[in-house]
């Protein structure tokens, strides 16, 4: 089992980013899969998820129209697009699988039963 981002660095506020996840040793359709942050002095806060089998997304209120999440089963592979970045994402975001499956957890980090190394992401002023 194992779950790799990729794709943070450093940006200019209003740049966009896409990270990457490919988690391998998972049938991902089986699961879901959040993007978790966690940024210095705060705690960690769930982005995103999706539900692989059936495409299924929400986002947290901050980053809804601007971060989208799409999945490429082939490649067993899950993108979190970020646009119109500001300062306040900068973080390190986490790519975690769950096998749980019920939106009204699925934005909770504690939800998540294994995570990735994670990926920094910071948006300059």
């Amino acid at each position: 089992v194992q779950i790799v981002e990729s794709g943070g660095g450093l940006v200019q506020s209003g740049s966009s980013l896409r990270l990457s996840c490919v988690a391998s040793g998972f049938r991902l359709d089986c699961y879901a899969l959040g993007w978790v942050r966690h940024a210095p002095g705060k705690d960690r806060e769930g982005v995103s998820y999706i539900i692989i089998s059936d495409g299924s997304t929400n986002y947290t209120d901050f980053v809804k129209c601007r971060f989208s999440t799409t999945r490429d089963n082939a490649k067993n592979t899950v993108y979190l697009q970020m646009n119109s970045l500001k300062p306040e994402d900068t973080a390190v975001y986490y790519c975690a699988v769950t096998f749980i499956r019920m939106h009204q957890l699925l934005l909770r980090p504690n939800t998540y039963n294994f995570w990735g190394q994670g990926t920094q992401v910071t948006v300059a002023s």
